[in-house]
């Protein structure tokens, strides 16, 4: 199996290019002054088959974040998966990125991330949605919490140990890939449904007249 994952969701852009055992090829992009990391998901995608001699035909199956997260970020994710797999004709399956973040730790820590509105998304293997931040407080004191760099300052004095994402050196792209090797043995990897999870709207913006 040759499985493409790639993530758009959160701070960074990750494509990681992969058989079922052996990581062939893995990529971290951040924004800079100029574009948004997600500008550059295609042509990182292209420079990755290409470093490993494939090309999309070769492609068994494509893994992405779906949210929650950036809505520009899981549009952009779940709009070039779809188009990819209709084309190709192979599987497509997407993951949570509170399932991912929670797996860099082995689901030793609760996830709580910034979902504006003093909501955060929760995430503890039984629960997951976005919650006002009065009740993450109580859910996760005196626990371990990994979180992003909005909300590490509120919970620090409440968890029993509390971590950035953003700050962390964690493996996002190739943990979303091990994810979906595994739910890819028993999801059929039907394209036409990967849809974008959006726990909450996207915000609509009037414009002014």
């Amino acid at each position: 199996m040759l499985l493409l994952a790639f993530d758009t969701c959160l701070d960074k852009t990750y494509v990681v290019l992969r058989t079922e055992n052996d990581i062939l090829s893995s990529d971290t992009i951040s924004s800079n002054d100029k574009s948004y990391h997600s500008a550059y998901l295609i042509s990182t995608i292209k420079e990755s088959l290409k470093a490993s001699n494939k090309t999309p035909k070769d492609l068994d199956a494509i893994a992405i974040n779906v949210g929650p997260g950036s809505f520009t970020g899981i549009r952009a994710c779940t709009t070039v998966a779809r188009v990819m797999a209709q084309q190709i004709g192979c599987k497509a399956i997407g993951v949570s990125s509170l399932e991912v973040i929670s797996k860099a730790k082995n689901d030793e820590y609760i996830v709580a991330l910034d979902a504006r509105k003093n909501k955060a998304y929760y995430y503890d293997k039984k629960l997951y949605g976005a919650v006002e931040l009065e009740e993450v407080d109580k859910m996760i004191s005196r626990k371990k919490v990994i979180t992003d760099d909005r909300l590490i300052e509120r919970f620090r004095p409440i968890a029993q140990e509390v971590i950035s994402y953003q700050q962390a050196d964690f493996e996002l792209g190739e943990i979303l890939s091990n994810i979906a090797v595994e739910k890819l043995k028993t999801d059929e990897g039907n394209w036409a449904k990967l849809m974008p999870l959006y726990i909450q709207p996207p915000p609509v913006s009037i414009p002014k007249k």
